[in-house]
């Protein structure tokens, strides 16, 4: 793999195409020369993968992709490795057509797909669609496809999984669900977001040695997060500091039944360093609360005129974990609003938020939100299948109207804050979609910020920190049976690290 380029950079295939252009127009590097040199990355990955395949299946599109295709399927008959090509279209590119030759010359057979071949063994290559498709899929190719998936093979995509939206993630009726994606020069952002990590499997990216001053000239449309570097901006503990010095963080929640969210998340504020944290939430669940962490100051407020004194305390709150959306609810929320304090706002707070009533102006340049896609979906008065369909779009939408930092959870949870590039988080793991998991987050997002770090900084942090705590824990016990609360020894592990 080369690592000649900005490795957190992602594209959208526009981008790409752009950076494809001045490479090839400008920098002089010949279409083909690059196609070769993806060939060359394609099966060298794939050998170091899955080692030399009884049988090497390459189903070939008619542009460019389908040419890196014949390229690897040349390469590997000269090194006496079994291939055959499957191709979709007999019309190619220029570059595909040079490419298909190379194939022939090296004694490759390539026959039409016809949809009735069946493949049972060695490792496939998806060489059909590449960046240029975004929309519906044209028979032949849904059909071959599912042919790909069916197989039980290893499957390797070249540059993106065909039928996956390179920009956002999005599979609009079905894509090719591989092991491991090879892509090439630039990273293209719908990889890693949405049903981008369940069709790519593993990502390779490689630059194809193209000059590093390309990327100079095409600006990145979104940055994958790198939690080493954002361990340097946590706040630094002094010999001579105090616990008033390290912030205080507020949660405000915990309606009758849902207690345990707005606990979890104080417990979360405190394991991640806020000197003081207090809990304003329904008399009943006190006892819990001080069972469970009694290092909490944890006060029982029947009412948003009780919590009115309380808030004079904290530099932080944190509205929403277990908020419920009562009246109570809604006195809380509005008496945090007011009180004009930098907040997170999560769940339940989101969700009356959306309805307008309760904060009928909002302005959120002091916050954080941080909704799924159901409660994005609220706050912009779309279907939840429109938000995960264009999951960029949503959290830069959210951002806008809000002018808050905006965190988008779910699979490549994105973040958006004003002025800023959009932000992707490339750690977590299937075992997060449990609940409490977002209580958690937002208590440590509310640490960060009673210790001193920005909201943007916070968020990006916090978020990095919860993903990498999960995947920690799962790494040792386990995806399945993996609950919320499990993360928490994982998380002093890594803020740790940052002393070391």
């Amino acid at each position: 793999m080369s690592h000649n380029l900005i490795q957190d950079a992602l594209f959208t295939a526009k981008s790409v195409a752009e950076l494809d252009r001045i490479a090839i127009q400008e920098q002089g590097i010949p279409g083909i020369v690059l196609m070769k040199r993806a060939g060359r990355v394609v099966l060298h990955e794939l050998l170091e993968a899955f080692g030399q395949p009884r049988l090497l299946s390459i189903f070939c599109g008619s542009g460019n992709n389908g040419g890196d295709g014949y390229i690897v399927a040349a390469l590997a008959a000269a090194k006496n490795i079994p291939v055959q090509v499957i191709e979709l279209s007999q019309k190619l590119s220029a570059d595909a057509s040079a490419a298909k030759q190379f194939a022939l010359e090296a004694n490759v057979p390539c026959t039409a797909f016809d949809g009735s071949q069946h493949i049972e063994e060695g490792v496939i290559v998806d060489s059909l669609l590449g960046t240029g498709f975004s929309g519906e899929l044209r028979e032949p190719y849904g059909e071959a496809i599912q042919l790909i998936n069916d197989s039980g093979l290893p499957i390797v995509a070249v540059d993106i999984p065909s039928g996956l939206n390179p920009d956002t993630g999005n599979i609009t009726e079905v894509s090719v669900l591989a092991d491991m994606t090879i892509t090439f020069i630039g990273a293209k952002q719908g990889l890693f977001t949405g049903q981008g990590p369940v069709a790519c499997g593993e990502v390779i990216l490689d630059s194809l040695d193209v000059p590093e001053v390309i990327f100079e000239q095409v600006p990145a449309n979104a940055e994958l997060l790198d939690i080493f570097e954002l361990l340097e901006y946590l706040p630094q503990l002094s010999i001579d500091g105090h616990k008033t010095q390290r912030g205080h963080a507020m949660v405000v929640g915990g309606e009758q039944g849902y207690g345990g969210a707005a606990i979890m998340a104080a417990e979360a504020c405190l394991k991640a360093g806020a000197g003081m944290t207090s809990l304003s939430t329904r008399p009943a669940h006190i006892g819990a609360m001080l069972v469970r962490q009694p290092e909490v100051m944890a006060c029982p407020v029947v009412s948003g005129q009780e919590l009115e004194p309380l808030l004079d305390r904290p530099n932080v709150l944190v509205v929403g974990p277990g908020l419920g959306r009562s009246s109570w609810s809604e006195q809380l929320l509005q008496k945090a609003v007011a009180a004009g304090l930098p907040m997170v706002l999560d769940a339940d707070a989101l969700n009356i938020l959306a309805e307008g009533r309760v904060v009928p102006n909002p302005d959120g340049s002091q916050w954080v939100l941080t909704p799924h896609g159901g409660e994005a979906a609220r706050l912009l008065g779309v279907s939840t299948e429109e938000v995960q369909a264009d999951r960029f779009s949503a959290v830069r939408q959210l951002q806008e109207k809000y002018g808050a930092v905006v965190l988008l959870k779910g699979p490549g949870t994105l973040i958006a804050g004003p002025g800023e590039v959009i932000k992707l988080c490339p750690y977590g793991n299937p075992a997060m979609a449990t609940g409490g998991m977002g209580d958690i987050l937002s208590g440590i997002i509310g640490a960060l910020i009673a210790q001193g770090c920005d909201l943007q900084t916070a968020t990006e942090l916090a978020c990095c920190l919860h993903s990498s705590a999960a995947d920690m824990a799962a790494d040792a016990q386990g995806q399945r049976g993996l609950v919320a609360t499990d993360i928490m020894p994982y998380l002093g592990s890594l803020f740790n690290q940052s002393a070391l």
